[in-house]
């Protein structure tokens, strides 16, 4: 009857110096509130889908987190949300990009799932089929946020100086929400949702709809990436640590390390993963100066943690 939860809340420059202690209170508030989400679920006897969920809801409805409500700008002031979910006791999974009125990116990726023959859509066939379920729906000023949109005019500014793209600062470089979760019947399930990266260009896909990039679940384990999104794909990050598990044998921490720690950051990629694996296992990893992040693992220990110098696992 072991059951498991992980999510983080995105990866960056995550300095105590930055960060005054009403902002820290507000931020952890937030994780222990998805975490209990998703975890109410698994003591319940619930599914690791419904768990992941749930969590992923939590944090999308949270302005903090660039995701759902406090998802960032592209270069033309829109945003284009992203989402996947994906069912590892069945193989499946759904995923949506291109977003701007759905308030929950999440749920309409599980109905792309559930309820089409196809594993993603996206832009506007996408809220079409939101639309025609009935998911909820919000006008653009639900999603705007004022930290969001000065973020977009500091990188703005700072490109039209000269800056490179790949010099943008940690703090607008990352934000993703994602969960991984086994559950009481042995099940595992991931889930991961997204604004992107702020000032992206109009259109581009990262890796959290990418199945296999930011987001994976099979009988193994579960992986819910943030990081460089470009890197993921490349690296098939998610995939990646479950073929270490499976193929190499190796434990959960061992293969996510290899991935975050090793693959990663030889090719110039930034971020960090939270996995779940059938044991009830626990891998919270991240290769930058922190990662909002939160977990129960199999053994009923919690931890709610930001920084670097808070143990990572």
């Amino acid at each position: 009857m072991t059951i498991a939860l992980a999510l983080h809340g995105g990866a960056g420059t995550l300095r105590r110096s930055d960060m005054d202690s009403e902002l820290e209170r507000a931020y952890r508030a937030g994780l222990e509130r998805a975490l209990e989400a998703g975890y109410a679920i698994l003591r319940a006897g619930g599914s690791a889908l419904d768990a992941v969920c749930a969590s992923v809801c939590a944090l999308e409805d949270d302005p903090l987190f660039n995701a759902g409500r406090g998802s960032v700008y592209n270069l033309d002031g829109k945003q284009e949300m992203e989402a996947a979910v994906m069912d590892g006791s069945r193989q499946d999974a759904g995923s949506v990009t291109g977003l701007s009125r759905v308030r929950n990116p999440v749920l309409l990726a599980r109905a792309v799932m559930e309820a089409t023959p196809h594993v993603t859509l996206g832009y506007a066939a996408a809220e079409d089929f939101a639309a025609r379920i009935g998911a909820a729906m919000q006008a653009p000023e639900y999603f705007h946020t004022d930290k969001r949109w000065q973020a977009l005019l500091l990188e703005k500014e700072r490109l039209a100086n000269g800056g490179a793209d790949d010099d943008i600062p940690e703090d607008r470089k990352h934000g993703t929400v994602g969960a991984a979760a086994l559950d009481a019947q042995g099940r595992l399930a991931a889930a991961t949702s997204t604004g992107g990266r702020t000032a992206k260009w109009p259109g581009r896909i990262g890796d959290t709809p990418v199945i296999g990039a930011g987001t994976w679940a099979d009988a193994h384990c579960a992986v819910s990436g943030t990081g460089h999104g470009e890197y993921f794909v490349l690296a098939a990050a998610g995939h990646e640590i479950s073929a270490r598990v499976r193929y190499l044998d190796e434990t959960l921490e061992t293969a996510c390390d290899a991935v975050v720690h090793g693959q990663l950051m030889r090719m110039g990629g930034t971020g960090g993963v939270a996995a779940v694996d059938r044991l009830g296992r626990v891998a919270l990893p991240f290769n930058c100066e922190g990662m909002y992040r939160a977990s129960i693992d199999g053994e009923g220990r919690k931890r709610v943690a930001i920084y670097r110098d808070e143990l990572q696992r």
